[in-house]
C-alpha cells in the first residue's frame, strides 16, 4: 500500500478505502471557476460488485493498493463468464461479466489484454486501445455531402452502433477506439 494524490488516480486503479478494496470505474478532475477542485471517482468494490460514487479534493492522499498486471489472451465466454489464459505459463484464469463491463463487445479470441490480480482474483482489465471490426450495416451515401465533418451511423460486426464517414460502406474494415467506440480511421490490411 501506499498513499498517492487523488488527483493522479486512474481507470483500472486498486485503492483501500475504510479497509476495502475498490477498483477504480472511472476519474475525473473537476475544475470549478471558483473553489477547490475535485475528482469525482466512481468505484466498484471488489469484495461484492457494489458501485459508488466518491468526491476528493485533488491533493488530498488516498491509499493505493498495488496489483498484479499481467498479459493474457482471450480465450472463450461462456456461463461461468470470460476465459484468459496467461502465455507463459498457461495458467487460466475466469473473469466476470462486471468485471469486463461494456467492454465486453470489443473482446476477440486470442487478444492480448492487461489483466490486474490482486492475490490472484482479477479485479480489472485493460484492453488494446484499437480494435479491427468491420462495418455489417450503414446508411448510404448522400450525393452532395462531402462536408469532412459529417458522419453517418454504422454497425459494427460486434452489434455496437458508431458513427463513420460517409465514404465508409458495408463491408469495410474499420479501426475503433475501445474506450468510447469512437471511428479512428479505415483498417490497412
Amino acid at each position: 500500500m501506499a498513499k498517492v494524490i487523488a488527483s493522479s488516480l486512474r481507470k483500472g486503479n486498486v485503492v483501500d478505502l475504510d479497509g476495502k478494496l475498490y477498483v477504480v470505474l472511472t476519474a475525473q478532475n473537476i475544475h470549478p471557476g471558483k473553489g477547490t477542485p475535485v475528482t469525482q471517482l466512481d468505484l466498484r468494490r471488489i469484495s461484492d460488485g457494489v458501485k459508488i460514487s466518491e468526491r476528493f479534493r485533488t491533493t488530498e492522499q488516498v491509499e493505493r493498493a498495488f496489483v498484479e498486471a499481467k498479459e493474457h489472451h482471450f480465450l472463450y465466454e461462456d456461463a461461468e463468464g470470460f476465459h484468459f489464459m496467461n502465455p507463459e505459463t498457461y495458467d487460466q484464469v475466469t473473469v466476470s461479466r462486471d468485471v469486463i463491463g461494456d467492454q465486453a463487445a470489443y473482446l476477440q479470441e486470442g487478444m492480448a489484454c492487461l489483466l490486474s490480480l490482486h492475490e490472484g482474483v482479477p479485479i480489472a482489465i485493460e484492453l488494446p486501445q484499437r480494435v479491427v471490426l468491420e462495418v455489417v450495416e450503414t446508411e448510404p451515401t448522400v450525393k452532395g455531402q462531402t462536408a469532412s465533418s459529417s458522419y453517418k451511423p454504422a454497425v459494427l460486426s460486434n452489434g455496437v452502433r458508431t458513427m463513420v464517414p460517409p465514404h465508409i460502406t458495408a463491408g469495410t474494415r474499420v479501426v475503433i477506439m475501445t474506450e468510447d467506440g469512437s471511428y479512428v480511421e479505415r483498417a490497412k490490411d
